[in-house]
């Protein structure tokens, strides 16, 4: 793979694109990246996107429209180009791409393989190779705990947060007295053999595979019983009567036993949704919607883009792809994706698009139930909206803005430890939701030594509105409402810094105490009632400006510390110390590195680096 990058103009760039296959990235003019594609051929299908007899959808030409800047990266195929495409989407995710909303939230279901005595345990992230199994993703958090609830009830797994060896390290818990981890490796009691046993019941478990699970415990039962193990073959008896349960809630849905995803994809001018059915061994065990951003509902392209979208950012992280994928509608990138899938997988895997019979009956029920999920958001949002304007109209009503709508709401705070690493935050709320794209963070330039509130937020807001006047378009928009975390004294500082730049928006404070708020040169407070829509509007935006700050407070003085400690290591200037800060992102992961791999980092050498390790170990 082959970085090409060229400081030149747009049209410039156009006229050097090379024909291989590779990624494209469309930026605006502050750099921002627009939107991602691959191509098989790069001058082609960028030079598409700007040829004036183009037929673009809407969506299209309003992001051609922005483009000011492009970058590509060559590959060696197109599956390469694939491969770099899902992870630039992941990584950047930009604008203009179908976008899986909120997808590094989903929850899935780790079985820690990798540990002597395996765990079952709720995690957002998946590590590829780290000899885990994963189960997921999953789109409510509720059921996940459910499922983790019931594995744990059905299945002799250690419950605590710890791993073991079966070492002897302390008494057996309360748990093992329960009966809730029957194998007890913190005390050295556990059968280790009996116990991945369970493990591998776990795995058939969720993987939807129940019936083979039930026959196995059955036999498991029948042989407990001869070998006189009675209450062994009660628990394994016990076992069976909760997963045939479970098997007769489940649907079969076709006689093939095969594996299964069926995907259905809807559009409208809200957004789109997927509704996905898992049919395991032809039985339907579990079915979840995920929510797209950016699908284009106004061309009939927009659902094929997102349907490929979605396969491809859905299967880059899924814990299992099946056999065979039923999709609504036939791709461009089909054989590629095949390829990709196949790849993952291991085996063969097959897109299909059925236009009739048993598949086509599903996808026909997955479409319906789309349908239905995109109805109850858009339903569940629209009710959503009207709580929130209820809540800016009392707040408007009560700061004596009648008749303003307030669409833009800015909250500012600051942070320091008694002065010291201190910085300031700016969170945007539009229409009452936070716009985190909007969310600008300040370090504040004052001289360390007595905090002093005031002057931070004076700092803050002389920044922001000296970005305005000099026309910064990451400060450009205008405030409804300017919300400062404090009383009189913070509210005086802000509209000191707004009005020496000139300008004059509405300005009030929240001050914590008995929160109330403030507004400019009022000799007392007004007081909304308590548990009213308003209060509790300004008191969520004061708290996520609060936890803004205190986040990137803990940043900067994390990395202060950090600092500071190789500062006082002979050698370490820096250049050095930055360059090490880089390679290894945290003091951590560069005090657990050999003398090797830190010599191997830019500007280090050998000697360096050992006096670096030794420094730590006498610390």
């Amino acid at each position: 793979m082959n970085d090409v990058y060229n400081p030149l103009s747009l049209t410039e760039k156009l006229k050097n694109l090379p024909t291989q296959p590779g990624c494209y990235l469309h930026k605006d003019k502050d750099g921002t990246i627009l939107y991602v594609g691959k191509a098989i051929n790069l001058r082609n299908r960028v030079r598409s996107y700007f040829q004036k007899s183009a037929n673009h959808s809407p969506k299209t030409r309003r992001m051609v429209a922005q483009v000011a800047d492009l970058d590509w990266v060559v590959t060696d195929s197109e599956l390469e180009a694939l491969i770099l495409e899902c992870n630039l989407i992941k990584k950047h995710q930009p604008k203009y791409n179908v976008r899986l909303r909120d997808d590094k939230h989903y929850p899935y279901l780790m079985l820690t393989t990798s540990e002597q005595f395996p765990r079952l345990v709720i995690t957002r992230k998946v590590k590829q190779g780290d000899g885990n199994r994963y189960f997921g993703p999953f789109t409510n958090s509720g059921a996940v705990s459910q499922t983790l609830t019931l594995v744990y009830r059905l299945f002799p797994l250690v419950t605590c947060r710890k791993t073991w060896t079966n070492i002897p390290e302390q008494k057996p818990c309360l748990y093992y007295h329960m009966g809730r981890c029957p194998e007890a490796p913190c005390a050295g009691l556990a059968d280790r053999e009996r116990y991945l046993q369970a493990v591998s019941d776990v795995e058939l478990f969720l993987s939807g595979r129940q019936e083979p699970l039930v026959k196995k415990l059955k036999s498991d039962m029948e042989a407990a019983a001869e070998r006189l193990e009675f209450e062994r073959a009660a628990k394994l008896r016990d076992q069976v009567n909760a997963l045939q349960t479970i098997v007769e809630r489940q649907k079969v849905v076709n006689t093939t036993g095969g594996d299964q995803d069926v995907m259905a994809v809807v559009a409208d001018e809200h957004g789109a949704a997927v509704q996905m059915f898992f049919i395991r061994g032809g039985k339907l065990i579990g079915q979840e919607h995920f929510l797209l951003d950016g699908a284009d509902s106004e061309a009939e392209s927009g659902i094929t883009e997102a349907t490929a979208e979605f396969v491809k950012q859905y299967y880059q992280d899924a814990a299992f792809v099946p056999s065979e994928i039923l999709l609504p509608r036939h791709l461009e990138e089909m054989e590629i994706i095949e390829s990709w899938l196949r790849q993952k997988k291991g085996a063969k895997v097959t897109l299909h698009v059925p236009e009739r019979g048993e598949r086509r009956r599903l996808l026909d029920m997955a479409s319906n139930n789309a349908e239905l999920v995109l109805r109850q958001i858009r339903d569940a949002a629209a009710e959503e909206q009207s709580r929130i304007d209820m809540a800016l109209l009392e707040l408007s009503t009560a700061l004596g803005m009648t008749g303003n709508l307030l669409t833009r709401i800015e909250a500012y705070d600051n942070s320091n430890v008694q002065g010291r690493h201190a910085v300031g935050a700016m969170v945007v709320f539009d229409r009452g939701k936070p716009r985190k794209d909007a969310y600008r963070r300040f370090k504040i330039e004052q001289s360390e030594g007595d905090p002093n509130d005031f002057a931070m937020m004076h700092e803050m807001l002389s920044r922001r509105f000296a970005h305005m006047q000099a026309g910064n378009p990451k400060f450009s928009a205008v405030p409804d409402l300017i919300l400062v975390d404090g009383g009189k004294g913070q509210v005086s500082a802000a509209v000191d810094a707004m009005r020496s730049y000139g300008y004059d928006f509405p300005v009030v404070g929240l001050a914590k105490q008995f929160e109330q708020l403030w507004l400019p040169g009022a000799e007392a407070p007004i007081e909304l009632n308590r548990g009213s829509a308003g209060l509790f509007l300004v008191q969520r935006i004061r708290d996520e400006v609060h936890r803004f700050a205190i986040t990137y407070h803990r940043n900067v003085r994390g990395r202060a510390a950090n600092m500071s400690l190789l500062d006082e290591i002979p050698g370490i200037g820096p250049t050095r110390r930055r360059a090490l800060m880089r390679f290894y992102g945290s003091l951590d992961r560069l005090k657990s590195a050999s003398v090797d791999e830190i010599a191997k980092v830019p500007g280090m050498n050998a000697k360096v680096a050992a006096d670096l390790v030794a420094h730590f170990k006498l610390g």
